[in-house]
């Protein structure tokens, strides 16, 4: 059975869209109904058939960003990037390397350049057995604000974020554990790596090419995750058969079943049978 994450982790057509140049490297995907709107700055882009590249004489980081953010303010103007954060996201298609630009991250869809992500797996495990859950391990979900720009309402991890530029992945563990959970660092620091998940797909907004890090956190019995920042509705601790039934009726996020089947197939909860394909989405997708 291939479950609706993991087929809409990968939906995206590449002749739909027209890849985004800086020099000779691809660092996006643009959708063929949004180059025209490219256009209007001739001194910024050069627009062929193939592709949408930035002109070389933007050579420099702080010449390309500036470059970017008069075009991103200007569409964002007109609506055509929803959902502006405020925050900034570096260009580049490896976490370690160098960045060629800055951009807001509400632009990152529109441009479909790589962007990256830590979610994590709040875990409840019980050494004597707790009353409602017979001594079966719980997750810890959270339901995503109604007023957010993305996938409102929908459920998600405890915890998940993006890593804005400057921040690395603990440094953002321990600041979106406290922020969305109130999960203090000292907890938030015994988080252990599970795999890194690649997902490609077309949304509303434009692309999301997102890697995402994975990571598992034991969290005490007597411990219950409370809000800071507001981007949180709520908080459920939820049986694995709950949860599994969450992801196969679609009502988590993509990232967040993704991230979630990470743990649950390597600690084994669920059968590797129900998740034929996911494999396929620890590997970077094989495109251009």
């Amino acid at each position: 059975m291939s479950l609706p994450c993991i087929t809409a982790a990968r939906r995206f057509d590449a002749n739909a869209h027209r890849p985004f140049l800086i020099g000779a490297e691809r660092v996006g995907w643009i959708r063929e109904s949004d180059v025209p709107l490219l256009a209007r700055w001739p001194d910024v882009f050069e627009i062929d058939a193939a592709h949408v590249t930035l002109v070389p004489g933007f050579d420099s980081v702080d010449l390309r960003s500036a470059a970017l953010a008069s075009v991103i303010g200007a569409l964002a103007a007109d609506g055509r990037i929803p959902g502006w954060r405020d925050e900034t996201y570096a260009i580049r298609n490896a976490f370690d390397a160098p960045p060629l630009a800055y951009i807001e991250r509400a632009a990152s869809r529109f441009f479909g350049t790589m962007t990256y992500a830590v979610h994590l797996n709040g875990v409840v495990e019980y050494a004597d057995g707790g009353a409602s859950s017979g001594g079966a391990p719980q997750l810890w979900i959270a339901r995503r604000s109604d007023t957010k720009a993305t996938d409102p309402g929908m459920l998600d991890n405890v915890v998940a974020g993006g890593i804005g530029w400057g921040f690395g992945v603990a440094e953002t563990i321990v600041k979106e554990c406290w922020e969305e959970a109130g999960i203090p660092a000292e907890i938030a620091a015994r988080a252990t790596a599970g795999r890194t998940a690649h997902v490609l797909q077309s949304l509303p907004e434009g692309t999301q090419a997102e890697q995402i890090f994975i990571y598992d956190l034991a969290l005490p019995t007597d411990f219950a995750p409370r809000n800071q920042d507001g981007e949180v509705g709520e908080h459920r601790l939820a049986r694995i058969d709950e949860v599994a039934r969450w992801i196969e009726e679609d009502a988590m996020t993509v990232d967040a079943s993704l991230a979630t089947l990470d743990c649950l197939l390597r600690r084994r909860w669920i059968d590797e049978e129900a998740c034929a394909g996911i494999d396929a989405l620890f590997v970077p997708p094989a495109l251009g």
